[in-house]
């Protein structure tokens, strides 16, 4: 089956100024450009949220899986003996920067103050990744049509998550480093029959804590004044906050 990409891939491919065959060095350029756009557009999305991993990070990780493509496709020689032809598997580079990148991804996890941050910026680094590959085998329509549906994903489903979460309240909780608070507050957070999630710390200038998470009901809606008055009391906390309740 031949595809709308392959068509536009082999029309520009076979450009030719005078004696000089430049389209496949028009299409790299293309497939260059195309993956700086695409990729920026998603790393755009992330710097906005604050994210460690954002505009030049995917930027990077997009367009050097691009060049990685493109060297696998067009870098190495073909392969003659005794006049035969032996087909080169263009995917081998490809496969190592799955590799790579997924272990980028997994350090955009670990190197967090809590167990699970990370997550959803670690796999835009992965699918930038795949969107650089798209781009760099020259399959032009797919990397769009893919990055699109990222940008809903990132942006509409926000929405979405938010209604499913029901009425988790985003809390604030500032404490003095040093005192165990992450512990004591999910013994509270069991006392309450409630799931903490989204569960972010942050080291202040002050050299105090900050301490961010949804705290989301199992069974019964969790009665928030209770709880946060029972972190209240908990020694070495300074201050506990309701920044925001998601609305069934």
């Amino acid at each position: 089956m031949t595809t709308i990409d392959q068509i536009i891939a082999k029309k520009i491919g076979s450009w030719m100024v005078g004696e000089w065959p430049v389209g496949n060095f028009c299409l790299c350029i293309i497939a260059l450009i195309l993956s700086v756009i695409l990729c920026g557009a998603i790393g755009i999305e992330r710097e906005r949220r604050g994210r460690t991993a954002g505009l030049r990070t995917h930027l990077l990780v997009g367009v050097g899986s691009c060049v990685i493509m493109i060297i696998s496709i067009y870098g190495f020689p073909a392969i003659y003996v005794e006049g035969t032809l032996f087909d080169r598997d263009v995917a081998r580079l490809a496969a190592q920067v799955i590799t790579g990148v997924g272990f980028l991804g997994a350090g955009a996890i670990i190197h967090r103050n809590s167990g699970t941050k990370g997550l959803t910026t670690a796999a835009t680094i992965w699918i930038v990744m795949a969107i650089g590959l798209a781009c760099g085998s020259m399959n032009f329509i797919l990397a769009i049509t893919s990055t699109v549906l990222i940008i809903v994903v990132l942006t509409l489903f926000r929405k979405v998550e938010a209604r499913i979460n029901g009425r988790a309240p985003l809390i604030m909780l500032r404490a003095k480093a040093g005192h165990p608070i992450v512990s004591k507050l999910l013994e509270l957070a069991a006392k309450f029959d409630c799931h903490v999630h989204d569960l972010h710390v942050d080291l202040l200038d002050e050299g105090d804590m900050e301490v961010t998470f949804f705290a989301q009901a199992n069974a019964a809606e969790i009665k928030t004044n209770e709880f946060v008055a029972a972190l209240e009391g908990v020694e070495g906390v300074i201050s506990v906050g309701i920044i925001n309740s998601h609305k069934a």
